[in-house]
């Protein structure tokens, strides 16, 4: 059975940072592409990054570009977001996911696990 279990969420002033770890089991980690996603109540589920299978390659939204960095660590089943000049707009729960191995589809359609999540909170 597969496990994702986030954690490093919480409470940060604007231009802060934060770094979310995403830890899974019961799949074979380096098959996958893996990603976050975050939700706000009320709003849909938004793709914020990925990363292929190997590490070499990511992708972020462009309202993170230059702030947010995902890395991922095949030996341990890791992956990190790094979030620095948090801003208010980012506070969400933030969930991991692991998809196809081409990448995540930004919609979310190929994802085939999700994380429970992670609340981080950005204050003003």
């Amino acid at each position: 059975q597969v496990h994702l279990v986030e954690s490093g969420g919480g409470l940060v002033q604007a231009g802060g940072s934060l770094r979310l770890s995403c830890a899974a089991s019961g799949l074979t980690f380096s098959g996958y592409a893996m990603g976050w996603f975050r939700q706000a109540p009320g709003k849909e589920r938004e793709f914020v990054a990925d990363i292929k299978r190997s590490g070499s390659s990511t992708y972020q939204t462009d309202s993170v570009k230059g702030r947010f960095i995902i890395s991922r660590d095949n030996a341990k089943n890791t992956v990190d977001l790094q979030m620095n000049s948090l801003r208010p707009e980012d506070t969400d729960v933030y969930y991991c996911a692991v998809g196809a191995s081409y990448g995540l589809e930004i919609s979310g359609s190929n994802v085939y696990y999700w994380g429970k999540g992670t609340l981080v909170t950005v204050s003003s």
